[in-house]
């Protein structure tokens, strides 16, 4: 059985260009427009969703909010999470790290890469 990952980014653009990278690696991809959506994917799958790879702006509840929620339950609470991000402060690291991140990847970014850290992981 495939390993299930969940893809959370307001970007069509983005969300179709990572789902594509890890369909291609034989990965299970559930994907959600906002922390919201994820938040609600993430109670109503019946896949054990193994990792999470979440933007950090988005409407409705951001990445650091939905990592946060992510952490407190007990199913997830440590579960690999990768930040993919425009921020590229170091602040914004150490805020998604102080969330419970595991990882942060800067946009653009390299399908490689994003493997690379993925199979970290995993």
């Amino acid at each position: 059985m495939s390993q299930t990952i969940l893809v959370v980014d307001d970007s069509p653009t983005v969300v179709k260009f990572v789902s594509f990278s890890l369909k291609n690696r034989g990965f299970n991809v559930l994907t959600a427009c906002d922390g919201m959506d994820a938040i609600e994917k993430m109670s109503n799958t019946e896949d054990d969703i193994d990792l999470v790879i979440t933007d950090l702006n988005m409407p409705n509840l951001d990445g650091y909010g939905l990592i946060e929620t992510i952490r407190q339950n007990e199913k997830y609470s440590s579960m690999p999470i990768i930040i993919l991000s425009s921020e590229q402060a170091e602040e914004d690291r150490e805020k998604g790290k102080k969330a419970g991140a595991t990882s942060y990847l800067i946009k653009p970014f390299k399908s490689d890469k994003l493997l690379s850290e993925v199979k970290k992981f995993l």
